[in-house]
């Protein structure tokens, strides 16, 4: 039997944060005299109590975490936020039903950027507020997950990064110092962002909101035109493209760099991978853009990078409806939205370095094929690979295109179309925000989707962003038996 005392104490904490959170658009609401601050302080009011009960019933008779209480400590507390950050939506004048709220507070938690509402630039501004601090403190979740719980738990291939983040780390002595400094980079970046989008013209609560959701990637914005309302102002398209590769950064990079090893975030084989992929990606997208006569070089280079940099990063911004660049570039797109950016950042996805293993060990398979009798060994970061981390890499790589298919072939079964069930299910298990097509495209929302499709959608994200195995592995028996 699972002693759940632990993994409850932990929701308890963490629903009495969210339920601390829910003052700032309830204060927000009150000074622009909007009758929704009620609807925050009631739904503080219930996760808080919810929250303490929790860390009262449960505070003592516990040691320490044990493998399956980590697993479903992860899995819960994810769910958890998200359906008690689900309640403003649920009766804030919107009038969401109870699955458009969930699934627009699990989008947002997971850093997806799915939206079901119609009307941003007309929306509460509690509300607009509320939709950017859940991805924000959904951000910053993920960095310490990565780097603290998935490498202990082995999901993936993260043991790899186990001993670069809080065992024996050269970085800072103690782990409440890395998550100290992380959070603190986390809180610069964002206020950074903030002033230079003040600056570059956005009023200050978009420019609040908006650096809140690029340094989290998560992509949800004030305006139903996404970045297409800034459409005159090409500085802040570039600017975010900055913010959105800034988040795509393994933040224990940041702490090296803080610490006078700037270089280190150059050096980092991960990044340098991203850089180029993103590189190439967009010289291409432009250079067809041109080619085809549908856009200037300037626009097309400026939203080619904008658009290729918030796909492929999963942060599902839009500064213009890349879904009518015609087939090429919206198959790149769809390739774009499984990579994902480094690990022990805020991105999702598939993530960089797991196709760099996967390629060092294609290419020892090569060598071997050639030279039979030679050794060869596959290396990351200018280390030898061990196998148990290979194989999980391996064992990652088909189960999230299983689990893909497997989303994909659901929401077709619910009546979707074939671009919308396949692209609907690449973004939710990638967590980008838009799909494809004219239904849940950049220029379109989830709105129209059935029920049933918007649950199977909310547990693709977060299957997608616990990185798979920490959720799939509690529908095995044997989890349970211990």
């Amino acid at each position: 039997m699972i002693d759940l005392r632990p993994v409850l104490f932990v929701i308890g904490v963490l629903l009495s944060v969210l339920a601390v959170a829910m003052i700032v658009p309830a204060l927000v609401d009150i000074v622009l005299g909007h009758i929704d601050w009620q609807v925050f302080l009631a739904s503080a009011a219930v996760t808080l109590f919810v929250g303490v009960s929790l860390i009262l019933s449960t505070r003592t008779g516990w040691g320490g975490f044990n493998l399956r209480q980590a697993f479903l400590m992860t899995t819960f507390a994810w769910a958890t936020i998200a359906l008690f950050g689900a309640l403003p939506f649920a009766f804030s004048e919107l009038q969401l039903d109870f699955t458009d709220a969930f699934f627009e507070a699990m989008s947002g938690v997971t850093t997806t950027g799915a939206t079901v509402i119609v009307g941003l630039d007309n929306a509460p501004p509690g509300i607009l507020l509320w939709r950017a601090a859940l991805q924000w403190l959904g951000g910053i979740g993920i960095i310490v997950m990565a780097i603290s719980i998935l490498p202990i738990l082995q999901v993936g291939g993260m043991q790899l990064f186990r001993v670069e983040a809080f065992e024996a780390d050269k970085v800072l002595p103690r782990a409440a110092q890395v998550a100290a400094g992380i959070t603190g980079i986390y809180v610069a970046l964002t206020t950074l962002g903030a002033i230079v989008y003040w600056m570059l013209g956005m009023t200050g609560f978009d420019a609040i909101s908006h650096a809140m959701t690029s340094i989290a990637t998560g992509g949800y914005s004030t305006h139903d035109a996404s970045f297409g309302f800034w459409h005159e102002t090409p500085a802040i398209h570039w600017a975010t493209s900055v913010v959105m590769v800034a988040g795509s950064v393994p933040f224990v990079l940041y702490l090296r760099a803080v610490r006078g090893d700037i270089l280190s975030l150059l050096r980092d084989s991960q990044v340098q991978w991203m850089l180029s992929i993103l590189a190439g990606a967009t010289l291409i997208v432009a250079a067809y853009l041109v080619a085809r006569e549908v856009l200037t070089p300037e626009a097309a280079l400026r939203h080619g990078t904008f658009n290729v940099i918030s796909v492929m990063t999963g942060t599902g911004y839009a500064s213009t409806d890349f879904g009518a660049w015609g087939g090429f570039a919206v198959v790149l797109m769809l390739i774009l939205m499984f990579i994902g950016g480094c690990a022990g950042s805020t991105t999702c996805g598939i993530k960089i370095f797991r196709f760099q293993i996967v390629y060092a060990e294609a290419r020892v398979q090569l060598r071997r094929l050639m030279q039979p009798n030679g050794v060869f060994i596959p290396y990351y970061n200018h280390r030898p690979i061990p196998d148990k981390v290979a194989q999980a890499v391996m064992g990652f790589f088909f189960v999230y295109t299983l689990s893909w298919a497997v989303l994909a072939l659901g929401l077709g079964l619910m009546g979707l179309d074939f671009i919308t069930a396949i692209s609907g299910a690449a973004t939710a298990i990638s967590n980008v925000g838009p799909g494809l097509g004219p239904v849940i495209g950049p220029s379109g929302t989830f709105t129209s989707l059935p029920a049933e499709a918007k649950w199977l959608l909310s547990f693709g994200m977060l299957l997608g962003r616990l990185e798979l195995f920490t959720v799939l592995v509690m529908f095995s028996p044997a989890f349970w038996r211990g």
